[in-house]
């Protein structure tokens, strides 16, 4: 089995836990390869042997799963590297939320050993993927949570024109705009009034932020459709987030 190992960081307390998953892992012949910005830390507990990656392309085709060791954040992080590839991704808690990295540090080496068995379910979650003429980048271009479309400066708000499938659905004049998934609908979508949606469903969620229309609402759409946004407004760029990665984009980006 081929494991790539991902991470930013962990605290001191963590390292026994480290040392020993990473000799369970040794014990059953796993190749491994390390995240560069990770393999510091990962050394500093372990002589185990592994390569390192740090894109995309040196991490598909060579990895069947991928270990997140952090929280939340850290799993989110995670997906400029995995993008479209279908590597599964399983997350073990070492940071503060644990919704996505569920497994928590008491159970990690019981669960990395029923992995290695073979005794596990792939939960598959669809993503969300930005594209657009000249856009910034094509290693932050997909998200698993949501997109958003925020302004970039206090004071005025911005105007989203939305189309789905070529079909206008709304024209927001608000602070913003969250396009979430079923995964995401729980986090900022939630927050701005988005309705949670399970897993599985076959759609994803439209929210606007702070709306200056307040008969806007949520509005939900099935997963195949192909959204395109305009942003206007005084300023010549806007905000695109897409989970916790931020960029600044020009307005005449569609």
């Amino acid at each position: 089995m081929r494991i790539a190992l991902y991470g930013k960081s962990f605290d001191s307390e963590y390292d026994c836990l480290m040392s020993r998953l990473l000799e369970v892992l040794k014990e059953s012949n796993v190749k491994l390869l390390v995240y560069e910005h990770f393999s510091s830390l990962v050394a500093s507990v372990s002589d185990v042997d592994y390569e390192m990656f740090d894109s995309y392309s040196q991490l598909v085709g060579k990895a069947d799963m991928l270990f997140s060791f952090g929280g939340d954040g850290t799993v989110l992080d995670s997906l400029p590297l995995v993008r479209d590839s279908e590597i599964p991704v399983f997350g073990i808690n070492m940071g503060r939320l644990g919704f996505l990295s569920s497994v928590s540090a008491n159970e990690a080496e019981e669960a990395v050993r029923n992995i290695l068995k073979g005794n596990y379910m792939i939960d598959s979650r669809f993503m969300l993927q930005v594209v657009g003429d000249s856009f910034p980048s094509s290693d932050v271009n997909y998200a698993l949570n949501e997109i958003s479309v925020l302004r970039s400066e206090i004071g005025g708000l911005i105007v989203v024109t939305v189309y789905v499938d070529d079909l206008l659905v709304n024209t927001y004049w608000a602070d913003g705009l969250i396009l979430a998934t079923p995964t995401g609908s729980t986090a900022y979508s939630m927050s701005a009034g988005g309705p949670i949606m399970a897993p599985d469903t076959k759609s994803f969620v439209i929210t606007p932020v702070s709306p200056h229309n307040l008969s806007v609402r949520p509005v939900v759409i099935p997963d195949k459709s192909v959204i395109r946004i305009k942003v206007d407004g005084r300023c010549n760029a806007f905000s695109l987030g897409l989970d916790s990665r931020k960029i600044l984009v020009d307005k005449s980006l569609e």
